[in-house]
C-alpha cells in the first residue's frame, strides 16, 4: 500500500516517542496496530466483494450468451423439423393414395364376391356343355 522503508519507520518511531512519550507509546502502538488490522480486513473484504461482483457480471454475460445460443439452436431445430415434416407429408399422401389409385385404376379387376363367382361359373359355356 505505502512504500515505507526501514529508515522511514525509525524516524516515525522516534517522532512518536518524543511526541507521545514513553508511558503512552505502547498503548498507542497497540491501538494503531488494531486499527491497521481492521483497515486491512476492510480493504480485503471490499476487494473480495468487487471480485465477486465482477465474476457475477461475467457469469450473467455467459448466461445471456448461452441463452441466446440455446434459443438459436431451438429455432434451427424447429425449422428443420418443419422442413422434414413438409417433405414427409407429400410422401405420406402419395403412399396412402397409391394403393387406392391402383385398385380403382382403369386396369383394375374387381375380385368376385361371394355367390357371384358361382353365378359366373354357371353361365360359362363350359358349364353348359356338361349338363
Amino acid at each position: 500500500m505505502f512504500d515505507v522503508g526501514l529508515t522511514e519507520l525509525m524516524v516515525i518511531g522516534v517522532v512518536a516517542l518524543i511526541v507521545i512519550g514513553p508511558e503512552r507509546l505502547p498503548k498507542v502502538a497497540r491501538t494503531a496496530g488494531l486499527l491497521l488490522g481492521r483497515l486491512q480486513r476492510y480493504v480485503g473484504d471490499v476487494k473480495a466483494d468487487i471480485n465477486r461482483e465482477i465474476q457475477l457480471d461475467e457469469l450473467k454475460k455467459m448466461q445471456q450468451e448461452v441463452t441466446t445460443q440455446v434459443g438459436s439452436i431451438t429455432a434451427s431445430v424447429t425449422h428443420e423439423m418443419r422442413e422434414i415434416e413438409k417433405a414427409a407429408d407429400p410422401l405420406a399422401d402419395s403412399s396412402s393414395a397409391a394403393p387406392a389409385a391402383t385398385a380403382s385404376g382403369p386396369d383394375a379387376v374387381a375380385a368376385p364376391v361371394g355367390g357371384a363367382a358361382q353365378g359366373l361359373a354357371a353361365t360359362s359355356p363350359a358349364a353348359e356343355t356338361k349338363t
